[in-house]
């Protein structure tokens, strides 16, 4: 109560790091936690194929249709085994509407592997025969709310799925948890599916998971796959690529498969084909260092504030000491202090992480909460905070002071101004190096963002409407609708196609320059479906050639390639060369293809891989509608072309969204972590300048004399303040020189090395970090500089 300036500065600097530290571990912990809900994550593993042929290397997260039983078959080892096939979106008809879903064909052993308990129908039946499907809870309340006795009326139902294709519900099962690296909520029986019974090994679109059984090692099945690849795989890739494993091996190419766990498919799995988007454990190494820097600068100010004011208190110990009091009650009396005032602070951050974690959430795009799991370990390292810095920061009193003579103590000479405190200097430096450090940090965040945001990429993406889900009508269908749109004021261009440069669309094939299977003349290349509009509405450059046209008939089996495919061909003038294409479920026929013209690249994944080959070809069937708008009026234009859809296909939802938005979601994992980076930099400077306040008004005081004696024999008052500030400001230059090079070696190796396309880290960072820093510091130093050079000298030296 006496020193209610020091107090606050204390508790209040300590609670701000402690309610940092537990918002960021919520995150960690959050993240740390998928797929955990699983009674046996500890023995599933995906099974992932890699690989490298035609010129290309890709690591998929799916394998051949064949696998999973083979695999269980030939490995007694394997308790159980699952496939998915994500066919993307299907529209599920409620009333008269059809309402957009996500689903997945799933193996009736599902149940067996992951846990998903059914909260009505069988486990073991629920998806044996075909066009039965199990739906979540949630889905249950959607479609079937006035369900009079409860779920089990929802089993039996028919559900009409595109329109057309019924599915009898055999199970509902409670909601799978967020944290879980597939959200699903329609399963519907692989029986359905024809292409689950094909057995072409070369062919991959199926998600794999093994169940192993218990103490087996995952390790050792690994080093199994090879012959087990080969024994099944080798007959198919001889008969239709003419190549034996051997020859495969020599030639440098490869087929190869390994397992990742369960647990590590969330943070550590980047691969083609994945379920859901996915983490990285690099944000959580980030994020969780964050956290600790902000803590140990929190605690460093608690210990510097604690230990500076203590000799404040030195007359205080030698009075007790010649009033009888042992060395070991003014012990106690030091910590005990401290560990109240680390409590105070622990609980208001408690209430504080409680209070911000909406904000946090909205953040971070999360939706964490309080559980009791968190309880269970949060309250431990609570009181294990509490106990260790209490008692480091009380243990320089306790310890030093309680040591000294009284006499000595009583004699004044335990006085030391700021000069004399090593330790101090040495903790301000690291938590402005600390502080600078995060600075750097979140200015190479947001630089990189921005080079995103404005790199050209080889397509204009503005005013580009995307009308999608147009695979659920027939083809004709969708054409009509185009011509339609196109008739509308403010549509400058539109086009049909399967894909988008935003879409992660994964379809891939192999084409050949010779009708032979010949892998040193082939290559694995995206094939997207077209129309002759795609290139001039997308902006898209041609290098050579020229563009689809409606009127030349043989176009049909026209291609259009990009340089980067070009480049793997190694043709010296590609135009009219032919590529073939293989047909049929083990590839009998080839088909040619003649290439019309060379496309620039353009960027059509993230600007973390670079640019691969693409071939443009006319297919029938269409995903998108993109329509490129030059209205004034954007609500306008879209409320007429969505009385279009709906005069048209009046059940049918419309969905659209606009190609920046859907580019710049593509980066929302990096745009969190630069707001996240942002806001936390600014609560560690503000922790930071917190201690640096309260040692400047320290190293004030301590000099009081001093300063009335300066004052006395002539000195300004902006003599005294440089006097006072450079010292702080000289520690501030050092922690600049000290996190500069550290901040570029870490935020290059740990950020910056995931982008194929990525700003160099310019100079001006870390002139701006270094200003920063000693901008905040002065402005925080002034304050008590100036406050103690316009004191009036009588009252410092009246005593004397």
């Amino acid at each position: 109560m006496k020193n209610k300036g020091f107090a606050f500065t204390n508790i209040f600097g300590l609670a701000l790091g402690l309610t940092t530290c537990m918002l960021i571990v919520f995150y960690v912990f959050d993240e740390l936690s998928y797929d955990r809900y699983n009674t046996k994550a500890d023995r599933i593993y995906r099974v992932n194929e890699d690989i490298k042929f035609g010129g290309s290397t890709n690591s998929y997260a799916i394998s051949p249709a064949p696998m999973a039983t083979d695999l269980k078959n030939d490995f007694p080892e394997i308790e159980q085994a699952v496939r998915f096939w994500n066919k993307g979106g299907n529209q599920v008809k409620k009333g008269t509407q059809n309402i957009s879903e996500m689903m997945v064909y799933a193996d009736p052993s599902i149940f067996s592997v992951f846990t998903l308990p059914m909260i009505s129908g069988s486990p073991s039946s629920a998806l044996t025969e075909p066009h039965s499907v199990v739906i979540t809870e949630r889905i249950a309340k959607k479609y079937f709310d006035g369900a009079s006795g409860g779920y089990q009326d929802v089993v039996g139902k028919v559900l009409i799925v595109n329109d057309t294709v019924q599915y009898k519900i055999t199970g509902v099962i409670k909601d799978i948890p967020q944290q879980s690296h597939f959200t699903f909520d329609f399963f519907l029986s692989m029986p359905t599916l024809a292409e689950s019974r094909d057995n072409n090994w070369l062919s991959n679109n199926f998600n794999t998971y093994i169940l192993l059984k218990p103490g087996a090692d995952y390790k050792k099945l690994e080093s199994k796959f090879p012959d087990f690849f080969r024994k099944h795989a080798g007959a198919q890739l001889e008969s239709i690529i003419h190549l034996t494993f051997a020859k495969l091996k020599q030639s440098g190419d490869y087929f190869r498969m390994n397992l990742t766990p369960l647990k590590d498919i969330h943070l550590r799995s980047n691969r083609l084909e994945e379920m859901g988007a996915n983490g990285n454990i690099q944000y959580v190494y980030i994020f969780s260092a964050i956290a600790l820097f902000i803590l140990l600068i929190a605690c460093i100010n608690f210990m510097n504030l604690s230990t500076a004011r203590s000799s404040n208190r030195a007359r205080e110990v030698g009075v007790r000491k010649v009033l009888g009091s042992p060395r070991t009650y003014l012990i106690a009396q030091f910590l005990a202090e401290s560990i109240m005032i680390t409590f105070f602070a622990a609980m208001i951050a408690l209430l504080a992480a409680w209070a911000f974690l909406p904000l946090f959430n909205q953040m971070a795009g999360k939706e964490l909460t309080v559980t009791s799991n968190i309880v269970k370990w949060i309250a431990p390292v609570l009181l294990a905070i509490i106990v260790v810095v209490g008692c480091l920061a009380g243990s320089y009193p306790a310890f030093f002071l309680s040591g000294f003579q009284p006499i000595e103590v009583l004699k004044g000479k335990l006085t030391a101004g700021f000069k004399g405190g090593g330790l101090r200097r040495f903790l301000v430096i690291f938590q402005f190096a600390i502080s600078i450090f995060l600075i750097i940090g979140t200015l190479v965040i947001y630089n990189q963002l921005k080079y995103i945001q404005n790199k050209y990429l080889g397509y204009n993406r503005d005013h580009v409407l995307v009308i999608n889900n147009l695979w659920t009508l027939p083809n004709n269908a969708a054409k009509a609708f185009k011509q339609q749109i196109k008739r509308l004021a403010g549509v400058e261009d539109l086009s049909l196609s399967q894909a988008l440069p935003t879409w992660n669309y994964g379809s891939s094939n192999l084409f050949f320059k010779d009708k032979v299977f010949d892998q040193k003349r082939s290559i694995v290349a995206r094939d997207w479906g077209v129309d002759e509009d795609y290139i001039p509405t997308l902006g898209i450059k041609m290098a050579a050639g020229r563009n689809f046209s409606k009127d030349m008939l043989t176009d049909s089996t026209g291609l259009i390639i990009n340089k980067a495919a070009a480049n793997l061909l190694g043709y010296a003038n590609p135009l009219n060369q032919t590529l073939y294409l293989p047909q049929g479920t083990m590839a009998e026929i080839m088909k040619p293809y003649h290439i019309i013209g060379v496309m620039n690249d353009f960027n059509f994944r993230s600007l973390r891989e670079n640019v691969s080959p693409l071939i443009f070809m006319q297919k029938q069937k269409s995903n998108a509608l993109s329509v490129r708008v030059k209205s004034a009026d954007i609500p306008l234009l879209l409320s007429q072309i969505k009385d279009k859809w709906k005069e048209i296909y009046p059940n049918q939802g419309f969905d659209y969204s606009f190609l920046d938005d859907d580019f710049n979601a593509m980066y929302c994992t990096e745009q969190r972590t630069g707001t996240i980076s942002m806001a936390f930099t600014s609560l560690a400077i503000i922790i930071a300048c917190l201690g640096l306040f309260g040692l400047a008004a320290y190293a004030a005081e301590q000099r009081t004399k001093e300063i009335g004696i300066r004052k006395v024999l002539g000195a300004n008052v902006t003599t005294i303040v440089v006097l006072l500030s450079r010292d702080f400001l000289f520690l501030v230059l050092v922690s600049i020189v000290i996190a500069s090079p550290v901040a570029s070696w870490f935020m290059q190796t740990w950020f910056l090395q995931g982008f194929a396309y990525r700003q160099n880290i310019q100079w001006w960072v870390f002139a701006s970090a270094g200003l920063t820093a000693i901008f905040i510091a002065f402005i925080t130093i002034i304050f008590q500089s100036i406050k103690a050079a316009l004191a009036n000298p009588v009252n410092s030296l009246r005593s004397e």
